[in-house]
């Protein structure tokens, strides 16, 4: 039996994407075999189609960090055949053959079953991005933040888990301010929940100040370094930061006064090796109380396995907003 699958592989020097015909029986034995109906493309997806060897190390690989999908072959474990599940970080689409297949073979330990209420399509609509944004709300809630302390920052705002923490704090009740690098994104985030949205260059002409005047009751940073240093800088006395992102720069160049000065929180937020307990509270609640007003606000894109290879290109330029969902064929 085969099936379609996107493939990265190394060609006189660099890398190809290529969509393929495989054999099932490459997937190996054990585990549960998924039937994929949707994924999603995220920046850590264009990294592995690339090349970067600090996600993926052996090639030809499949990328694809997540998977929705209906469970083909159970095995042992929790699940049967005809269970709608979920498959999102551990090792999947890094050295794991991903989502971008009409098939994974997983662990069982790896899956939550699909939520009553929410589509597959939603699901990865959300997917890892809005995974790792409800438990960036989780923790600013369990260290207190509430909407009677003030605004709520978000930085990357118009990426996958900015603009999805975006909707689900607004839904909350909270005052957004929102930070994009991108004018034309404002009436968008807006449309997002956001109450006001600040450009990029302002929120960080301060950067290189040790403290900063108080603004937010908390903050949830997608991008790390400067943006991430100037949330701490000026988050209200008591408040927190959730840490999730790296793509401006895994550096924090800062000194401990917001710490020692304002006993501020600095949250470090992981939604890939979690355990798979934790993800289905979550998902849970993703598809309950935290589910996004206006899902379709939140899509860029609806693409097939052969247009991946271009919005690769558009996600490593910051040229994406929101959620790019990829159909299965």
């Amino acid at each position: 039996m085969t099936f379609q699958a996107l493939q990265t592989r190394e060609v006189d020097g660099g890398y190809q994407n290529d969509l393929i015909e495989r054999e099932l029986s490459e997937l190996g034995s054990g585990g549960v075999l998924v039937r994929v109906q949707w994924s999603s493309l995220n920046y850590k997806d264009a990294l592995s189609a690339t090349g970067n060897k600090g996600v993926t190390r052996h090639f030809p690989h499949t990328p694809g960090i997540d998977a929705v999908g209906v469970v083909e072959e159970a095995g042992d474990g929790p699940f049967s055949q005809g269970d709608a599940v979920i498959c999102t970080g551990y090792d999947l689409g890094m050295n794991t053959d991903g989502g971008f297949a009409e098939y994974i073979r997983v662990p069982a330990e790896w899956l939550v079953p699909l939520p009553e209420g929410l589509s597959a399509r939603d699901a990865m609509v959300l997917g890892t991005a809005g995974l790792t944004a409800a438990l960036c709300v989780e923790s600013l809630l369990d260290t207190g933040v509430n909407p009677d302390q003030g605004p709520v920052l978000v930085t990357g705002a118009t990426g996958g888990v900015g603009s999805v923490s975006v909707a689900i704090l607004s839904k909350l009740g909270f005052n957004v301010a929102a930070v994009s690098g991108k004018a034309d994104a404002v009436d968008w985030l807006k449309g997002l929940g956001a109450a006001q949205v600040i450009s990029r260059d302002e929120y960080l002409e301060n950067a290189g100040k040790p403290m900063l005047k108080e603004q937010w009751a908390g903050a949830i940073d997608c991008v790390g370094g400067d943006a991430l240093t100037t949330a701490l800088k000026s988050v209200k006395y008591g408040g927190s930061v959730a840490a999730c992102g790296l793509a401006g720069s895994p550096d924090l160049n800062m000194t401990v006064f917001p710490f020692i000065l304002r006993s501020v929180n600095l949250l470090g937020v992981d939604s890939v090796e979690l355990p798979v307990e934790i993800k289905q509270q979550m998902w849970q609640l993703l598809a309950d109380e935290w589910i996004p007003r206006d899902m379709a606000q939140l899509e860029a894109a609806e693409i097939g396995l052969d247009e991946v290879n271009d919005w690769v290109a558009k996600i490593l330029k910051g040229g994406v907003r929101g959620r790019v969902v990829v159909r299965l064929p």
